[in-house]
């Protein structure tokens, strides 16, 4: 069983879109959702614009997800105004406070430290939809590439888990496997250089997440 809903099949997002080809290349391939990150330090980055032109590629039934890391409640209310998102994800030091009075749903990510009680940190975040579990990088809020150690994730959990950090074609089903998580996230496991996804790779990790389905206390990987 995932985490905190009954599900066999494990939903994909693919993060760090920049480009409407890649956006298109992500759900051609089968992606759930797409991300678009709001953060001036990443190289990932997208401006409002640029955005825009995504979210407009996008045919229905793909939920566009907007990052965001702790950006002051007015800047971000402005964005807001300008792109229809349909979920908002938290990534930086966001208080249940900060995230919520939006009108729209959000996740939480927590980045994982090796040793952390990953269900009390989840604990705060009761108006959360999910939460991404993500690797904590001192100083990096995120993207770093870098796995966490999965036997931190808590075997049951009050919401839908949203695994990332590290992911790839060649180790997600393993995850799946082991995390039994409601989605998974990816953003460098499938590009060609930073910002600039790789159609190819999109495709090898989709096929990677639908080869495992989650059916009752147990993964397994169908051929």
């Amino acid at each position: 069983m995932a985490r905190g809903v009954n599900v066999s099949v494990v939903r994909s997002k693919i993060c760090g879109i920049t480009r409407v080809e890649d956006a298109l290349a992500a759900v051609q391939a089968g992606a759930d959702a797409i991300g678009l990150v709001f953060y001036a330090k990443s190289p990932r980055a997208v401006s409002v614009e640029q955005a825009a032109a995504i979210l407009r590629a996008l045919p229905p039934f793909v939920t566009s997800v907007g990052l965001f890391v702790d950006m002051p409640r007015a800047e971000l209310q402005q964005v807001l105004q300008q792109l229809p998102l349909d979920l908002l994800q938290f990534h930086g030091d966001e208080s249940p406070q900060d995230c919520e009075g939006y009108g729209r749903p959000y996740i939480k990510a927590l980045r994982v430290r090796p040793g952390q009680d990953v269900m009390a940190a989840m604990a705060p975040y009761t108006g959360a939809q999910g939460i991404l579990l993500d690797t904590f990088v001192e100083g990096v809020p995120g993207g770093t590439g870098a796995a966490f150690d999965w036997s931190l994730v808590p075997r049951q959990a009050s919401k839908p888990i949203i695994l990332a950090g590290g992911l790839d074609a060649g180790n997600v089903a393993s995850a799946i496997r082991q995390v039994r998580p409601y989605a998974v996230d990816v953003s460098g496991g499938v590009e060609a250089s930073k910002g600039i996804k790789d159609a190819g790779k999109i495709c090898a990790f989709i096929r990677a997440v639908q080869s495992a389905r989650c059916d009752g206390a147990s993964c397994v990987a169908v051929n």
